[in-house]
Parts: structure tokens; sequence; C-alpha cells
């Protein structure tokens, strides 16, 4: 694939980094250690922050108002811990659920527990893009401080520098165009200047609904896609060739 524009907009699971390595490491982690984080950290401000995204999630002004205002301890734990479990069983994109895992990962990050693995080809393709002036940005569902954290501890190194924004759900759902219309304006780019790169039609289709270009990425390991789009291919991030940018 050519592309001409001046940034890129990149996913992570299926894209830069193994699937597998989401659901096999990252997500066991996270139920493993939730009760000890929870019991660890209860009425901390930032957990008290994710309790209130939580309870919004499922349709409540704050979490008092979801548990009582008041409640003994171990209820409001029990109540979270349930409710995490079973978002995660569900695997739903919630804003508080991400949160929640991110904070959660910190400590298998910053411990050496968990390293990110990347695609070998991501690394060198990042940095190519970087060198040529090219304005490089992660969207995922996944916490923009997950993200962080993420690529703080790779396989590769802290690659945090090649990356000039970070977008999460707080900006909108991914299969949304209006969430890419928003991301546009913050890159202060034209939608048509920007590349997305996903492993899911639905997200690219919203992307270039918004007026972005968008490419689908076929990983090992990525789900099946249907037969018949007309969304241009690659399995590696050198098979783009960025052209100058003007």
């Amino acid at each position: 694939m050519k592309f001409s524009g001046r940034g890129i907009l990149l996913d992570i699971e299926g894209t830069t980094s193994s699937v597998s390595f989401v659901y096999d490491v990252m997500f066991p982690f996270a139920r493993r250690e939730l009760d000890q984080y929870l019991r660890a950290n209860w009425g901390s401000p930032v957990l008290n922050e994710v309790c209130d995204l939580i309870a919004k999630d499922t349709g409540y002004e704050s979490f008092d108002a979801w548990c009582g205002s008041g409640s003994e301890k171990s209820k409001g734990q029990q109540l979270i811990g349930k409710e995490v479990l079973r978002l995660m069983d569900g695997d739903v994109k919630a804003t508080g659920l991400k949160a929640l895992q991110g904070l959660i990962w910190q400590s298998g990050f910053e411990s050496g527990e968990m390293r990110a693995h990347i695609y070998d080809d991501v690394l060198p393709a990042i940095q190519a893009w970087n060198n040529a002036g090219c304005d490089i940005r992660i969207y995922s569902s996944g916490s923009i401080a997950a993200q962080k954290l993420f690529f703080g501890h790779t396989v590769g190194g802290n690659m945090l520098h090649l990356f000039q924004g970070h977008y999460d759900t707080t900006t909108g759902p991914k299969k949304e165009a209006e969430s890419y219309r928003a991301i546009a304006r913050n890159f202060g780019l034209l939608p048509e200047e920007i590349l997305f790169l996903s492993d899911v039609l639905a997200e690219l289709e919203a992307a270039r609904t918004a007026g972005l270009q968008t490419c689908l990425c076929k990983r090992p390991g990525n789900a099946e896609v249907e037969v018949g789009h007309d969304l241009p291919e690659i399995t590696a991030f050198d098979q783009i060739e960025l052209l100058k940018i003007g």
C-alpha cells in the first residue's frame, strides 16, 4: 500500500501486537490480581474515580448511587469485583473496566512480570515513519493509561517517545465515524491525510466514513474477516510504502 499523508493512527490488538498476548497474558493477570488490588487500594482517589466510571457504565450516576452511600467496604468491593468479572467474561469494551484493568496491569509491567508483545516489523516501521516526519498515534479500547504502560514496557523496549498521541473510548466508540472525525481534529490534519490500521472491519469502515484512509491488518491469530470487502490488506507494516511528505 502507498501512503502519502501526514498521520498514521494505529490499533493495538491484532495490529501492532498479538491478540493472544492480550487474551492469554494480560486479561488473566487482571483477573488474578483483581481482588488483591481492590483490597489494597480501596478508598484511594484513583480507585474511587474508576468505581464511579464502572457505576456510570451500568447506568448509575455514581458508585454511591449504585452501592448505597455508607455501605460496608466489603459490599462495595464485592459489587465491583462481580461486575468487572461479568464485563471481562463478555469481553465488553467498557470505559470503567478498561481503566481498572490498566491500574492492575501497572504492577505487572513495572515489576517486569509482563513485557508487551509487538510484532518484529512494528518497531522498525514506526521508527522509519517518524524519521520521515509522520505523526504516529494510538487508538485503542484499552485506556490511555494502559496504552502507555503497554508501549512503555515492550519486548523492544520503551516506545512511548515514538507516539504523539493516544486515544481511547473516552473519545468515542471505535465503530462510530464521529470518533475518527474528533481524532482528525485533534491531529490537526484533514481526515484524508491520516491512515488508520486495524484488524477490525467495522472500525475501518467507520474511519473510512469519516474520510480517513484505511488498511486491514491480517496478523497470525486474528479473527477471520468477511470475503468481498474492498479494503487494502497488509500482513506487516513494511508493506506500507510511505511516499514523500510534501
